[in-house]
C-alpha cells in the first residue's frame, strides 16, 4: 500500500485551515472509498487504480461527508466555547476573547449575535447540523465583532482572515432562500 500525502493550506481547495489530507492507494481495494480523522490529518483510503482526478473528486466527497458527520454531532456549550478559542487563535493571534460562547434558540432571524461590552457570543441553534465551516464562519463573524464592533471596512478586513467566509456566506444565503420557496404539495412523495 502507498502513501501519497497531501498539504492543503489556506485557499482554494483547503477544507481545514490546519489538517492534513493523506490519500492512501491499495491495491486491495477494489471499489470502496472512505475516510478518517487521525489527530490532526484526514486519512482518505481508495483503490490502486484510480486516476488522479478521480482521486481528487472523492477527497473532496470524503472531506465533505466527515464534515457534515461532525457538524451532525450536537455540540454543547462547552465544546462551542472551545471551538471559538481555537479559531480565535487561529485566526486572530487570540486576541478575540469571548467571555461566554452558547448555544440560544430565540434567533430566528439571525445566525448569530454579539455584545462586546459583556464579550458574550450567542449562535442559533439552526446552526446546528450545518457544516462544519460554516458554523466556523458564524463564530469567526461573532469573534470578529470583539474586536470591531460594526459591519465596516475594518470588520470585514479582519474577517478575511477565515478562508471560506465567501463559501459559508453562500451556504447561509442558500438556505435562506431555500425557506422562501414556495411549498408545493405533492413535491418528492409528499
Amino acid at each position: 500500500m502507498s502513501a501519497d500525502p497531501l498539504q492543503h493550506r489556506a485557499g482554494k481547495t483547503e477544507r481545514s485551515a490546519t489538517r492534513a489530507i493523506e490519500v492512501r492507494r491499495s491495491d486491495r481495494r477494489r471499489r470502496t472509498v472512505s475516510a478518517y480523522r487521525e489527530g490532526d490529518r484526514t486519512v482518505v483510503l481508495i483503490p490502486a487504480r484510480m486516476s488522479k482526478a478521480e482521486e481528487q473528486r472523492w477527497v473532496t466527497v470524503m472531506l465533505d461527508k466527515l464534515a457534515a458527520q461532525e457538524s451532525r454531532r450536537a455540540l454543547g456549550d462547552t465544546e462551542l466555547a472551545e471551538r471559538a478559542e481555537r479559531l480565535s487563535a487561529q485566526f486572530f493571534d487570540g486576541r478575540a476573547r469571548p467571555a461566554s460562547v452558547r448555544w440560544v434558540t430565540n434567533q430566528n432571524t439571525r445566525w448569530g449575535s454579539c455584545t462586546p461590552a459583556e464579550g458574550s457570543i450567542r449562535l442559533s441553534h439552526r446552526l446546528q447540523g450545518m457544516p462544519e465551516y460554516v458554523i466556523d464562519y458564524v463564530l469567526c463573524h461573532e469573534l470578529a465583532h470583539l474586536l470591531v464592533p460594526g459591519h465596516g471596512a475594518d470588520f470585514w478586513r479582519l474577517l478575511e482572515a477565515y478562508p471560506r467566509t465567501e463559501r459559508a456566506r453562500g451556504y447561509l444565503e442558500g438556505v435562506v432562500a431555500a425557506a422562501r420557496l414556495p411549498h408545493v404539495p405533492g413535491a418528492r412523495g409528499e
